[in-house]
C-alpha cells in the first residue's frame, strides 16, 4: 500500500471514528450502563484508534522526519559552507584593506621619485637649451661685430678717402699734380 492510500485510509478511518463515538457514547449514557464493560470497550476502541493511527501514520511521519531531518542537515552543511567562504572573503577583504596604506605609501613613494625624476630631466633639458642659446646668440654676436667692423671700416675708409680728396683738391694745385703725374711715370718707366 503507498503512503498515499495509507493517509487517505487513516484519514476516513479517523473521520469514522470521529463521527460515530459521540453517538455511541450518548446511546450508552442513555442505557444507563456504566459498567467496567462501557469502560473497557471505550478503551478497545480507543487502542484501536490509536493502533490505526500509529499503523497506517507511522510510515509516513517516519518519512517525513527522516526528509525533513535530511533537510534540515544539508541546510546546515550548505550554511557552514557558505558561512566558511564569506569567512575567507572577509579575511581577504581585511588583509587588503590592511595593506592598503602601505600601496598608497608605494605609490606616493613612486610618485615622488618620478616626479623628481622628471625634475631632473627638465633641468637637464632646460641647461642643455640654455647653453645652446647662450652658443647661438654668442655666435650671432660675433657674426653682428665682425659685420659692424666691416661697415665701421668701410664707413672709415669712405671717410678717409673723401676726406684726402678734398685735402687734395684743396691743397695741390694744378701744377703739382702734373708734377706727381710725371714722378709717377719715371717710376713705373724704370
Amino acid at each position: 500500500m503507498s503512503p498515499t492510500s495509507r493517509r487517505s485510509l487513516t484519514v476516513v478511518i479517523a473521520g469514522l471514528v470521529l463521527l460515530t463515538g459521540p453517538d455511541l457514547l450518548a446511546a450508552e449514557g442513555e442505557a444507563g450502563g456504566h459498567g467496567l464493560l462501557s469502560t473497557i470497550a471505550k478503551l478497545f476502541n480507543f487502542a484501536v484508534l490509536v493502533g490505526a493511527l500509529v499503523y497506517f501514520l507511522k510510515a509516513p511521519i517516519v518519512g517525513y522526519l527522516a526528509e525533513r531531518t535530511a533537510t534540515v542537515r544539508r541546510d546546515l552543511v550548505a550554511a557552514q559552507t557558505l558561512r566558511e567562504t564569506a569567512q575567507g572573503q572577509l579575511d581577504e577583504v581585511q588583509q587588503r584593506i590592511a595593506a592598503l596604506p602601505r600601496e598608497l605609501e608605494a605609490l606616493a613613494a613612486r610618485g615622488r621619485e618620478e616626479l623628481a625624476r622628471e625634475r631632473d630631466r627638465l633641468k637637464t633639458l632646460t641647461a642643455r637649451e640654455r647653453e645652446k642659446l647662450l652658443e647661438n646668440t654668442r655666435r650671432e654676436i660675433d657674426r653682428l661685430g665682425r659685420i659692424a667692423r666691416r661697415d665701421l671700416v668701410e664707413h672709415a675708409a669712405d671717410r678717409a678717402m673723401t676726406l684726402a680728396h678734398a685735402r687734395i683738391a684743396a691743397e695741390i694745385t694744378p701744377d703739382d699734380q702734373a708734377r706727381l703725374v710725371d714722378r709717377y711715370t719715371a717710376e713705373v718707366r724704370s
